[in-house]
């Protein structure tokens, strides 16, 4: 059974404030960012300094009010590729802030060419104020050359810094690495820092024997899956959620993360349990303006013999020969079932559990005996933890023709609307309301006109002694509010005409559903342009999230103003 739901999801375009005066008041957002998880040690640039000082300085300022904190923590610098710094972007375009406060210019970001981007053309195009308290660096009050601000210099300067501290640190740790010192944040699962030099392993008794089991499982034949789900069952705390209760992170994600089989692998995979120290398996480099990657096995950094190992050598052997027996049976399947033919996957990215709200996983099933395969959705928290959520199934094709069902519902359903829009843009009340919008944008357009002129001759009749100083300045202000007022008032005007074409003739809602109108089947296409989400729950209920919710409400409302019988 499908269920529909009528999700709101279209955003609202900002509309062009009035440019800064004295009674303006500013919709603040403060914006922190620590390039590391914050560790929380006295007298550190920390995260909770940093709001500190922003929170006071907006508090203190009688032309902003606060409306919200955004905070990258353990995001680089160098690149604005960062989830809360795009949240305030967001917030910035649909209007909610017009100005971010910051403790300095390091903090909004190093990279000399993307902050002067933000500073002089991004932030003064969509009229936003921007303060960076301990440099001191207002752009209300900043002075401005035909070279834009003196910031941009002092960005070079802090991009040049970090890149040089980038290079030295990296030498020393590759110094470190060689001599067989561990450089990682936290140790190994099974292993802790040594209180003596937390540059040594030393075993850790609560998680040393869980590895050992780990391992005897996998040698004795228990699958990767089965071992997960048995550390799972057993209430085992997997590796990061351990660090967590532990404080070594703070990040809430950590707090609930069960085993999955990828964990189970890379540490049965690791030689560091042989009490070798391995390395360099991973490599980025800010200075050469490469993103992490990973490095091939013959470029790690392995120094043997470098603290007490946690496995055999005959136990750790015969579970790598398991290993390598899975991939080699792995590389014989591929290909063997070729002739059953391939389906591929329109739905990637739709599908998510009712429960759990991660992904569903498509899972193919080849029948050898019956020589034919099908796809199926499955939960995949369910299949690694099956006490954390219920189980989900459900055939591909079954859900294919639900989707398919609904849509053709969709469609039909716009094509009934469509004529009823047509019927409506035609009528008098919406001829005469066009009309009386396109007045109103003629009319702003004149008074805009009319107070630039105004404005333009305002000096020239002060230089011509027309006027006092005292009437020039007063009649300045005066023209300088209309024109702001009439570029305010001409922008909702524009704004209410495109609003009203959506609402009717360029609905997009009835336009993308008329673009698939004459599909014979459900295509990637179709599916990602008309559905949002879907969710299976544990009685193989399907729940769709369409598209153009709002788009559709706004048309339903229209017709319904206007008299027209519409179906819902």
């Amino acid at each position: 059974m499908a269920r529909t739901k009528r999700k709101v999801n279209y955003v609202q375009p900002a509309i062009e404030e009035p440019s800064a005066s004295a009674a303006r008041v500013y919709r603040t957002g403060g914006y922190i960012r620590l390039s590391v998880e914050d560790s929380g040690k006295p007298g550190a640039d920390t995260i909770y300094a940093q709001r500190d000082l922003v929170l006071k300085y907006i508090e203190s300022q009688s032309d902003m009010t606060y409306c919200g904190m955004y905070c990258d923590n353990g995001r680089t610098g160098t690149n604005f590729e960062r989830p809360e710094f795009e949240r305030l972007m967001l917030d910035i375009r649909e209007g909610r802030i017009d100005c971010v406060v910051v403790k300095d210019l390091s903090r909004f970001g190093r990279n000399y060419l993307e902050t002067g981007n933000y500073l002089e053309r991004i932030f003064p195009f969509l009229n936003v104020r921007f303060v960076a308290v301990n440099d001191g660096f207002d752009t209300l009050t900043a002075e401005r050359n035909a070279d834009g601000y003196i910031v941009p210099l002092k960005n070079i300067i802090n991009g040049a810094y970090s890149r040089d501290i980038s290079r030295k640190s990296s030498s020393a740790l590759a110094t470190k690495q060689r001599k067989g010192e561990f450089i990682g944040s936290w140790a190994p699962y099974g292993y802790q820092k040594s209180a003596a030099d937390n540059h040594k392993l030393e075993l850790n008794a609560e998680t040393a024997p869980i590895v050992r089991m780990i391992f005897q499982w996998r040698a004795s034949g228990v699958s990767y899956l089965q071992i997960a789900r048995k550390l799972n069952e057993m209430g085992i705390p997997s590796p990061s959620r351990y660090h967590y209760m532990r404080g070594e992170v703070k990040a809430e994600r950590y707090a609930n993360s069960v085993w999955h089989v990828p964990i189970i692998k890379i540490i049965l995979q690791s030689e560091t349990y042989l009490g070798h120290m391995v390395q360099g398996r991973t490599y980025n480099s800010l200075p050469e303006g490469k993103k992490l990657c990973k490095r091939p096995k013959s470029e790690w950094v392995i120094v043997p013999n470098t603290h007490e190992p946690l496995i055999d050598e005959e136990t750790f052997r015969i579970v790598q020969e398991m290993a390598e027996q899975c991939r080699a049976t792995h590389q014989e399947r591929i290909g063997r079932f070729d002739n059953l033919g391939h389906i591929p996957h329109i739905l990637r990215g739709l599908v998510f559990c009712a429960d759990c709200k991660k992904p569903m996983i498509r899972y193919k099933n080849v029948s050898e005996r019956c020589g034919h395969r099908y796809y199926s959705y499955i939960c995949l928290t369910h299949s690694e933890n099956p006490a954390s959520c219920p189980k989900k199934y459900l055939r591909e094709t079954t859900l294919l023709e639900i989707l398919w069902d609904t849509l053709q519902r969709e469609i039909a359903l716009a094509g009934n609307l469509k004529m009823a829009t047509e019927k409506y843009s035609c009528s008098s009340k919406a001829v005469d309301h066009e009309d009386a919008v396109k007045r109103e944008i003629t009319d702003a357009n004149s008074a805009l006109e009319r107070a630039k002129m105004l404005y333009e001759s305002l000096y020239q009749n002060y230089v011509d002694h027309l006027m006092s100083e005292e009437e020039y300045m007063e009649l300045r202000c005066r023209y300088k509010r209309d024109i702001e007022n009439a570029k305010v008032r001409l922008a909702a005007a524009e704004q209410q005409k495109q609003n009203e074409r959506k609402k009717a003739a360029e609905n997009p809602w009835l336009i993308t559903c008329e673009r698939y109108a004459c599909e014979l089947e459900l295509t990637k296409e179709m599916a990602h342009a008309l559905i949002e989400r879907i969710e299976i729950d544990r009685d193989s209920h399907v729940f769709i999230t369409l598209r153009f919710r709002d788009e559709y409400g706004a048309l339903l409302r229209l017709l319904k103003e206007d008299g027209e019988a519409v179906l819902e």
